[in-house]
């Protein structure tokens, strides 16, 4: 048989194919890299949807009109991935709803430390031993029958002991020959108790790693919460984000209204030789630049609204445009500095992380310090022994005898340098951590001061410009007045376009940062999940369980998915951005209303396309006729 396998050994490198066929359990050397075809790869469903739009693309859709509350609803419904904003974009934030369950099962599998294990070995064995018989010059053979049980129970216990039971049975038949007892049947049952009196003892130890699952578990649901905060700050960020582009985009499309209208004078003018080329030209450039200012506008709704799209878990494009219809809170909200602080310690994700982290360096440190302490462990064995067999005259019976044993055992390394070492390193973990913490705190703190700074920032300048704004209005229909009587250049009037655009953005721009701040501001004092009414709900599935298959599943959390939030935000019929008043100056509305234009916007902020091909833009209410730009 040697010689076979030496031959066997010694053919396949030669024949490694041949080899392999006759020998499939022989696996051969991997010498080349193999990959497998992308295409015959596992395929993720593709959602059927149109290619996206773009600023020469765009047409005129339905609207869709969404509310806050529904927007943020949605985005929690769809957070199997939790994604956040980034940008204007929205990324995943790495969390699902599967991680806190994942990471729950650490429990069981720290439990099961101390679950009994029961243990049977069961063994028939068979040895004849050839000797050689001298007085008859031949060889014989000795045989041995037994048959070999091995049976017991053994369990770990709190303490760190470990209790067992068991039995050990060996019945034996030997031959040829006569044997003083044959069969015989050696047999034993003991019981025992092993107990750390030093490293390795006590309630607390033993259950540290149980703890520290617990409080993985903990970290898991605070992170996944954390994320979860995120998700809601940035549903309102983009929400309200979504309103301020679809505002400028109307304030620069008045712009280019009134660029088209003084261009449409000017060049009327020096037809009839009352103006000059320059005039023109200057009204020209003007009119250019503000439809560069549309353009850019426009492909900024465009992108805002797909990364709100994004983070809700829409496709990129459908057959509706999403309308905003929750104007942005007016009021000046006056805010509790002490509660904010006390909240923020309470509630934050991070600083509750912060504190779980340093949980589990203590529970370490209680390791580290049973590592430090010497190993003595008191042990405790009773068994009883029993010999049966036959023999020609007498018999015996099992359990005549017994053995005891009562020992102490005692080992220590000399000096436990590396026990002390860890000991030392988990003491000053402890401090590092307890620092963090209070960093942690600390940063917090300044957070929430400069978001109650920005809060007073965005509303006095809401305020500023909204006077701005009438003030523009006001210059504008006047300069545009001097202009149309011939008083003065275009240079003022274009100036008095630009300001008057410029504050309708900004006044947009500083409301809309006041409401995403107060978001922030919840997001900051770790409340902003509780203040939405959101809350997790524990989902179950059934799996096998500790009695196995034969038995009915358990049932184990399987995800924490969001809750609904409650409503919160005021609602409207009409799109939110018309909370900014959004009509055009005087005299751009006097023209209108002559009927210059050739065409009527739609109702949505979107462009339309005009009948020659050429995209129109057009947020301007629809009972204002567009302005066609040749």
């Amino acid at each position: 048989m040697n010689y076979l396998v030496v031959v066997i050994l010694t053919i396949m490198p030669a024949h490694a194919a041949r080899a392999q066929k006759l020998f499939p359990f022989v696996f051969p050397e991997e010498r080349t890299v193999s990959v497998r075809d992308p295409a015959d790869m596992t395929h993720v469903p593709i959602p059927k949807t149109p290619p996206p739009p773009t600023v020469n693309t765009i047409e005129s859709l339905p609207e869709r009109l969404m509310s806050l509350d529904e927007a943020i609803r949605t985005a929690l419904a769809n957070a199997e991935v939790v994604r956040v904003l980034a940008g204007v974009s929205a990324t995943s934030s790495g969390r699902t709803i599967y991680d806190t369950a994942i990471v729950n099962n650490g429990i069981d599998e720290a439990h099961a430390r101390f679950d009994p294990t029961i243990q049977a070995q069961n063994s028939f064995n068979r040895i004849e031993t050839p000797l050689f018989d001298a007085g008859q010059n031949q060889i014989e053979g000795f045989r041995s029958d037994d048959y070999h049980l091995n049976a017991g129970i053994s369990k770990t216990t709190v303490t760190g002991g470990t209790l067992s039971a068991g039995v050990n049975a060996r019945p034996t038949t030997l031959r040829p020959g006569v044997i003083a007892l044959n069969p015989q049947t050696r047999s034993a049952a003991e019981i025992s108790l092993t107990q750390p009196l030093l490293q390795g003892g006590g309630w607390r130890v033993n259950m540290a790693p149980i703890v520290l699952a617990r409080i993985d578990t903990e970290r898991s649901y605070f992170q996944l919460k954390d994320s979860l905060q995120e998700l809601v700050r940035s549903t309102v960020d983009a929400y309200w984000g979504l309103v301020f582009a679809r505002t400028d985009l109307w304030a620069r499309q008045q712009q280019l209204a009134q660029a088209q209208f003084a261009y449409d004078q000017t060049e009327a003018r020096f037809r009839v030789g009352t103006a000059n080329a320059g005039d023109l030209a200057l009204t020209k450039v003007a009119l250019a630049d503000f439809r560069s200012a549309v353009i850019g506008a426009q492909a900024n709704l465009l992108q805002r609204e797909a990364g709100f799209r994004n983070l809700l878990g829409f496709p990129p494009y459908d057959t509706h445009q999403i309308v905003p219809t929750s104007p942005p809170t007016r009021d000046r909200l006056q805010m509790d500095w002490e509660s904010l602080l006390v909240m923020a310690e309470q509630y934050r994700p991070d600083l509750i992380e912060l504190k779980l982290v340093l949980e589990a360096d203590e529970q370490r440190l209680l390791q580290s310090q049973n590592q430090v302490r010497p190993s003595l462990d008191a042990v405790a064995l009773y068994r009883w022994n029993g010999l049966e067999g036959e023999m020609p005259s007498i018999s015996s019976r099992p359990g005549q005898f017994a053995d005891w044993t009562l020992a102490v055992n005692f080992s220590v390394p000399l000096g436990l340098r590396r026990e002390r070492a860890l000991m030392r390193r988990q003491e000053l973990l402890i401090s590092r951590d307890r620092a963090n913490l209070e960093q942690g705190l600390h940063a917090a703190s300044h957070t929430i001061a400069g978001n109650l700074r920005n809060l007073a920032q965005f509303y006095d300048q809401y305020e500023a410009f909204r006077e701005t704004r009438a003030a523009a209005t006001t210059n504008l229909e006047v300069q545009m007045g001097r202009y149309q009587a011939n008083l003065d250049n275009f240079l003022i009037v274009f100036q008095a376009i630009t300001s008057w655009g410029n504050s309708v953005s900004n006044e947009a721009s500083s409301l809309i940062q006041y409401n995403i701040e107060l978001a922030t501001l919840e997001r900051e004092s770790g409340t902003i999940l509780e203040s939405h009414g959101v809350r997790m709900a524990e989902e179950r599935f059934g799996s096998i369980g500790p009695l196995g298959r034969w038995h009915a599943n358990r049932c184990y959390p399987e995800r924490l998915p969001p809750t609904l939030n409650d409503d919160r935000y005021p609602n409207g019929d009409v799109a939110a951005e018309q909370a900014f008043d959004l009509t055009p100056p005087e005299n751009l509305l006097n023209k209108l209303r002559q009927g210059t234009s050739e065409s009527v916007p739609p109702a949505s902020g979107r462009p339309a396309r005009s009948r020659a091909g050429a995209p129109t833009y057009s947020p301007l209410p629809a009972r204002v006729p567009e302005v066609r730009v040749e």
